[in-house]
């Protein structure tokens, strides 16, 4: 074999090997991503009441339940979802977190420094994977869009907003439509907060927020209708998730004072109240402060090592000397005095929130939803609990492309696939197979 033809034998064989090694991906279909932050796994549980979310049930996958990362809170979860990294391996370990060395806080997103690559470039969440291999992702509110994570950004980003209105969701959704049909997006995603928001607000099983569920109803039931009218119905797969639940607190009642038990100035820095609490002592006082909260009912205390493994979180680089964990129910601040509250319209001043999550992720309450629907996936299916980390793959395979290395498990969401998906990538296998031996052959 002269060496020009060597060069192209090597040429197709590494082509073949590259399609072969992308075998557990489909065919190039399209895919929509919902998130709906705070979306309890049991909201629709009543499902006569919800008419659009009966119809996508009916016609694709329905999880029991999906288990947040550790905490249990937004940021962690949002890119444990993009990533199927645990939050020690993709270090987005909190809403509010602190680097020591730099000097620079994270405070949910909101400050300058929230956009810095030193949060996000831990690991390449999906967004970025796919644009750098050239294909085209919409992405609206999604928190973190507008970053440049690993030197790339989406190829649009609406960017995030504190609580988009049914309206703007309504608008999101016939935009990330249009753009899948027309072909200037393999993949659009959606970001909807109003249930967290109204949860965190009224209460999980509150009026307001069944109200709110309702609404979203409403909103994809018409969706639903959309894809079936459009060109989109043979080659959308739909998948919608949450980032975590909601569970009730009992606000005057259940409050952990840290002031009441040790002595503030002894702290470099305090991140986030609530049910999981960063603290830095000062490194003189770390055992000290760990003492006297080792003895404060319905919390618990871990220095950095202490935390359980089960949690995959002590590894982060941003994890502080000690991490306090309420019981559920229970939540920790510094001071009731510096609690912020807000007025319902009576004029009188109300519990700053009802609901809050961040919890232990095995809490039931901590769980959220996963749905998904299209040509891939088995209809009227109930597949077994799942975790965060496993959407990712899921996503990947949708989209034909490789997943990176991950924490998920295929086994847990390779059922959720249709007979037919499955042929896909029994065929695609074959064929790369043979096509390579046929090669080979005449060498």
């Amino acid at each position: 074999m002269s060496s020009r033809a060597m060069a192209h034998h090597t040429v197709a064989c590494a082509v073949i090997f590259v399609a072969c090694a992308l075998g557990p991906g489909l065919a190039s279909r399209k895919l929509l991503v919902f998130l709906i932050d705070g979306f309890r796994y049991d909201y629709i549980n009543q499902l006569d009441a919800l008419p659009g979310f009966k119809e996508i049930v009916d016609s694709g996958v329905k999880a029991d339940y999906m288990t947040p990362d550790f905490p249990s809170l937004s940021y962690p979860n949002y890119y444990s979802l993009m990533t199927g990294r645990h939050c020690e391996v993709h270090q987005m370990t909190g809403n509010y977190m602190w680097d020591r060395a730099a000097g620079k806080e994270f405070l949910i997103g909101t400050n300058p420094d929230s956009r810095l690559p030193l949060w996000w470039d831990g690991s390449e969440p999906l967004w970025v994977t796919m644009q750098k291999q050239k294909k085209k992702v919409y992405m609206y509110y999604w928190p973190g869009c507008e970053v440049e994570i690993l030197g790339v950004r989406p190829e649009y980003c609406r960017e995030y907003f504190y609580s988009p209105s049914e309206s703007n969701l309504t608008q999101a959704i016939d935009s990330a439509l249009e753009t899948l049909r027309n072909g200037s997006a393999d993949m659009a995603a959606v970001y909807y907060e109003k249930i967290d928001v109204v949860g965190h607000h009224n209460g999980p099983l509150s009026p307001e927020r069944e109200d709110a569920t309702k609404k979203l109803d409403d909103i994809f039931k018409a969706m639903n209708r959309k894809i079936k009218e459009s060109s989109l119905h043979n080659e959308l797969n739909v998948i919608m998730f949450s980032d975590h639940g909601m569970t009730d607190i009992e606000w005057m009642e259940k409050v952990i004072e840290l002031t009441r038990y040790i002595n503030m100035s002894d702290v470099m820095k305090m991140m986030d109240r609530g049910p999981v609490v960063s603290l830095w002592p000062k490194e003189e006082k770390i055992d000290e402060v760990y003492n006297k909260l080792k003895v404060v009912k319905n919390m618990k205390v871990f220095k950095k090592e202490e935390i359980p493994d089960r949690f995959y979180y002590k590894r982060g680089k941003f994890v502080s000397s000690l991490t306090l964990v309420a019981e559920p129910g229970w939540f920790i601040t510094e001071s009731i005095d510096k609690l912020p509250y807000w007025d319902n319209g009576t004029g009188q001043a109300q519990a700053w929130q009802h609901g809050w999550h961040g919890y232990d992720n095995e809490l039931m309450d901590m769980r959220g939803f996963f749905l998904a629907y299209g040509p891939d996936f088995k209809k009227n299916f109930r597949a077994a609990p799942i975790r965060s980390v496993d959407v990712y793959n899921l996503m990947c395979g949708a989209l034909g492309i490789e997943a990176l290395p991950n924490n998920g498990s295929w086994s847990r969401v390779q059922c959720m696939l249709s007979s037919d998906a499955s042929l896909a990538r029994l065929s695609l296998l074959v064929s790369c197979a043979m096509a390579l031996v046929s090669l080979l052959l005449l060498t």
